[in-house]
C-alpha cells in the first residue's frame, strides 16, 4: 500500500516509526500476530480482530515487533477492560479484552502447538484445560513499583513497554482487597511522610519497590519495601525493609518490623516461607495443579519419589502420604530450611531435603536416597538444560511428573526424554492466570 493509506513500506521501517495494522491471531506469549506487505508484526496489547496504530520498536528482514499506540477499531469479540489504572488497561492484565473461553481455548492450543512444533511429539492425550476458580482477584502476590507525579509519590505498575512510567494503582482487580488496601496504607504514608520515590537516572530518592503477599487461606498479609540507602521515617509496622546498597545512616531498619514468615495452608498442609521464597502466585490454582500432578504421579504408598526444584517443599509435601518417601532438592539453601521447617510442622517424617542444584546435585542424591520410582521437576520458566534432563534420565524413574509454567521449552525437555526411550501420556493445561497469555501444563512420561 502507498504512503497515503498510512502504511511505510517494509524496506523503510524503523524502531519508532508508526503504521496501521489488522491482528490476524495471537502468538506465543499473547502478541497479537499481524501482516504488512510481507513483514510478520508482533503487536504487544493487541488482540484478534483489532484494527490499531502501533509504534515499531524493533525491525527485522522479516518481522517487527511493536506497541500499540492507538485501538482504532476494536475486534467482534473484544470486550471492555474491567481493570484499568489512570485510564490506562492493567499492564497485570493484557487479554481481559478476550472473553475466558476464548482464553482458555488459546492457551490449550498453545500447548498443543509447542509439544507438537517445537517437541516433535505426537500420540499424548491433551486434556481438557482446567479453568480458573477465580478469574479476578487471584493474585496472592504482586509487586509495585514508585514513581512521582506532581511531587508526591505514587505507587503502582509501569505503563506497557514504558519503564520510565509508573501508572498509579487504587483498586487493581489482580488483588484481594485486603492486598490493595495494604498497598494504598505504604502510598499513603510516603506522601504523609513526604518520602521520595527513587530516581534511578539522577540517582535520588528513597522508594524502589513494594512487594505485598497474601496468605490466601489465613488471610496475612506481609509486605517488603525495597529502598535506597537513604534516611526516611519508620515505615508502617507489618513492612520487611530491604536497603539496597551501603545502608550506613540509614533511619529505616534493614530487618523485619512484623512477622518474618507468610503462613498458608494448601491441600491440607500448614506452610511457612520466608520472604524471598517461592510460592505459586494463586493459591486455589495451585491446589489443582498439585492435584493433577499426584493424579500423574499415581503412588501407592511404597514409592520412592524425586522432587526436583522442591522449594518449600509444595509439591513433594503435599504427596507424602501416598508415598514410601520423598526426597526434595533444591538450590536455595533457605527454601530447604523452609521446607524441613512444614515438614516438621505437619509432621511428616518421609520427607528430605538436601540443597544443591539439578545440574550437579542428582547423582549425590541418587548415592544418598537410591534410584527413585518417580521424579517430579517444577522448574522455571527456561526449563531444563541438556545437561540436567541427562541427569534426570540417569535416575531412571518409571514415571516423570513434569510441571511446566512454559510449554515452549516442555516440549523439547520432554522430546530429549522420549528420545531416551521414554513415552508422553497425557498432558493437562491448568490456567493459573486468567488475564493473561500464561499457561501452565502438567505432563507424565512413562517409561
Amino acid at each position: 500500500m502507498s504512503q497515503a493509506t498510512g502504511e511505510i513500506p517494509a524496506a523503510r521501517r524503523r524502531p519508532g516509526e508508526q503504521l496501521e495494522v489488522e491482528i490476524d491471531s495471537l502468538a506465543f506469549g499473547g502478541r497479537g500476530v499481524a501482516r504488512s506487505e510481507g513483514l510478520v508484526v508482533f503487536v504487544a496489547g493487541a488482540l484478534p480482530g483489532d484494527r490499531v496504530r502501533v509504534e515499531i520498536t524493533k525491525a527485522k528482514k522479516r518481522f517487527a515487533e511493536a506497541r500499540t499506540v492507538e485501538l482504532l477499531r476494536p475486534g467482534a469479540e473484544r470486550i471492555a477492560d474491567s481493570c484499568s489504572h489512570d485510564g490506562e488497561p492493567c499492564p497485570g492484565a493484557p487479554w481481559q479484552g478476550l472473553p475466558y473461553e476464548r482464553q482458555l481455548a488459546s492457551k490449550r492450543d498453545q500447548v498443543d502447538e509447542a509439544l507438537r512444533r517445537i517437541g516433535g511429539l505426537d500420540g499424548f492425550e491433551l486434556e481438557e484445560i482446567e479453568p480458573a476458580v477465580e478469574q479476578w482477584r487471584y493474585r496472592n502476590k504482586l509487586e509495585y513499583s514508585f514513581g512521582e507525579r506532581d511531587g508526591e509519590p505514587i505507587l503502582g505498575f509501569h505503563a506497557r513497554g514504558r519503564w520510565d512510567l509508573v501508572v498509579d494503582v487504587e483498586d487493581c482487580l489482580l488483588a484481594s482487597e485486603r492486598g490493595n488496601a495494604a498497598r494504598n496504607e505504604v502510598r499513603e504514608w510516603a506522601r504523609l511522610e513526604a518520602v521520595p520515590a527513587y530516581d534511578g537516572r539522577e540517582r535520588t530518592g528513597v522508594l524502589r519497590n513494594l512487594v505485598v503477599r497474601e496468605g490466601w487461606r489465613t488471610g496475612q498479609i506481609q509486605t517488603r519495601l525495597v529502598t535506597a540507602a537513604a534516611r526516611f521515617p519508620k515505615p508502617p509496622v507489618d513492612l520487611h525493609t530491604a536497603i539496597e546498597g551501603d545502608s550506613g545512616g540509614t533511619d529505616g531498619p534493614t530487618g523485619v518490623l512484623g512477622e518474618e514468615r507468610l503462613r498458608e495452608e494448601l491441600r491440607g498442609l500448614r506452610l511457612e516461607m520466608s520472604h524471598g521464597a517461592f510460592f505459586q502466585t494463586n493459591t486455589e490454582m495451585a491446589e489443582r495443579l498439585y492435584a493433577v500432578a499426584a493424579e500423574y504421579a499415581g503412588l501407592n504408598g511404597s514409592e520412592r519419589l524425586f522432587d526436583l526444584y522442591c522449594g518449600i517443599g509444595t509439591i513433594g509435601l503435599t504427596m507424602a502420604a501416598r508415598a514410601g518417601e520423598v526426597w526434595g532438592l533444591e538450590i536455595v539453601p533457605e527454601a530447604i530450611a523452609d521446607a524441613e521447617r512444614n515438614a516438621e510442622l505437619n509432621e511428616i517424617g518421609n520427607a528430605h531435603f538436601m540443597s544443591g542444584s539439578a545440574r550437579t546435585g542428582v547423582r549425590p542424591l541418587i548415592e544418598k536416597a537410591g534410584k527413585p520410582d518417580v521424579v517430579v521437576i517444577d522448574p522455571p520458566r527456561a526449563g531444563l538444560s541438556q545437561k540436567i534432563v541427562r541427569r534426570v534420565l540417569e535416575c531412571e524413574a518409571k514415571k516423570i511428573v513434569y510441571v511446566s509454567c512454559n510449554p515452549t521449552t516442555l516440549a523439547p525437555n520432554a522430546a530429549q526424554m522420549v528420545d531416551a526411550g521414554y513415552t508422553l501420556k497425557r498432558v493437562k493445561p491448568v490456567d493459573m492466570f486468567p488475564q493473561t497469555p500464561h499457561i501452565e501444563c502438567v505432563a507424565l512420561l512413562e517409561r
